[in-house]
C-alpha cells in the first residue's frame, strides 16, 4: 500500500490502516529509539506515543515526506524532549540537592558559632559557679551530687546554677538571634 492511500485511509479513521502502520513501523522504530537511549522499555514508550499521536491527530497532521520519516521525525523529537525533561528534573535535583547541602552547611558554621560564643561566656563564669554549670549541663549530674562532691549544700549549688544561668541569657541574646 503506498503512502498516499494509507494516509487517507488513516484520515478516514480506518482501523486496518491504523494496524498496518502499526505492524509496519513498530519495532523498526523502537530499534531506532533503542539505540539512541539503551532502554526498551522507553524506547517502547516513545513509539507508542507516538504512533497513538499520529491517529488522535490524523485530521490535523500534514505529512509532506513519506510516512516512515514522518513517524521518524516524530519519534526523534519526543525522545529529544524525553531527553530535555529529565535534564530539567536533574537539574532541579542538582539545585535542590546543593540547596540543602548550602542550608546544612550554614546551620553548622551558626551552631558552631554560637558553641563558640557559648563556651566563652561559660570561661566568663567565677570558677565555682562555673564548676557547678558544667558539672549540671555538660556531664549531667543532678544538684545533690554535684553538692556531695564539693562539700557543699544542695541550695548552694541551686544559687550558683541560677547565677550562671542569668548570667548566660543575659550575654546570650546578642548572639543566639
Amino acid at each position: 500500500m503506498n503512502d498516499k492511500k494509507l494516509i487517507g485511509r488513516l484520515r478516514k479513521g480506518n482501523p486496518k490502516a491504523y494496524q498496518y502502520v502499526f505492524s509496519e513501523y513498530y519495532d523498526w522504530l523502537c530499534n531506532y529509539i533503542f539505540n539512541l537511549c539503551r532502554d526498551r522499555s522507553l524506547a517502547e514508550d516513545i513509539v507508542q506515543d507516538a504512533i497513538i499521536r499520529l491517529w488522535e491527530k490524523r485530521n490535523a497532521i500534514i505529512i509532506t515526506s513519506s510516512l516512515k520519516n514522518y513517524l521518524f521525525k516524530t519519534c526523534h523529537n519526543q525522545f529529544l524532549q524525553h531527553i530535555r525533561s529529565e535534564k530539567i528534573q536533574f537539574d532541579t535535583l542538582d539545585n535542590i540537592r546543593w540547596d540543602v547541602i548550602s542550608e546544612a552547611t550554614l546551620e553548622d558554621d551558626l551552631y558552631d558559632f554560637r558553641m563558640e560564643k557559648l563556651n566563652t561566656l561559660i570561661n566568663q563564669l567565677p570558677p565555682r559557679c562555673k564548676q557547678i554549670f558544667v558539672q549540671n549541663k555538660l556531664e549531667k549530674k543532678k544538684y545533690k551530687e554535684i553538692a556531695l562532691d564539693m562539700g557543699i549544700s544542695i541550695k548552694t549549688v541551686e544559687n550558683q546554677m541560677s547565677k550562671a544561668l542569668h548570667f548566660l541569657r543575659v550575654n546570650a541574646t546578642t548572639f543566639m538571634l
